[in-house]
């Protein structure tokens, strides 16, 4: 299986090495990746959902790993799960709980979730 991991900090790093050591695994591409990434993988700059949809398709891409918190709570699983792409993380709305903490507090304050004052916007 071929392996996709977005993003170029040390979470992904640490998910691509793990990964890379898969009997399974046959290649790993790292969206955008980093310098130390590429004793792993394979870096390559996509900067769009879409161009990334497209390399999926190109390359035969089995899975896709997000760690950033930008790409997910700006879609990119929904967009993947449109396309029936394996992919994993949270959907926009539940990655919306780690990028704003607004929404989080109120969607706290809503459920009845203990959480420390706050005052909204």
């Amino acid at each position: 299986m071929r392996v996709m991991v977005v993003g170029s900090g040390g979470r992904e790093h640490c998910l691509a090495w793990k990964i890379a050591q898969s009997p399974e695994v046959e290649e790993v591409f790292c969206v955008p990746g980093n310098g130390g990434m590429r004793s792993v993988g394979t870096c390559v700059s996509l900067s769009s959902f879409r161009e990334m949809l497209d390399f999926v398709r190109e390359k035969d891409i089995g899975l896709v790993l997000v760690g950033p918190e930008a790409p997910l709570a700006s879609g990119i699983v929904d967009t993947f799960l449109a396309e029936r792409r394996a992919i994993i993380g949270p959907d926009r709305r539940g990655a919306l709980l780690e990028a704003s903490k607004v929404f989080a507090k109120e969607f706290m304050r809503r459920y009845g979730i203990p959480t420390a004052p706050f005052f909204g916007l």
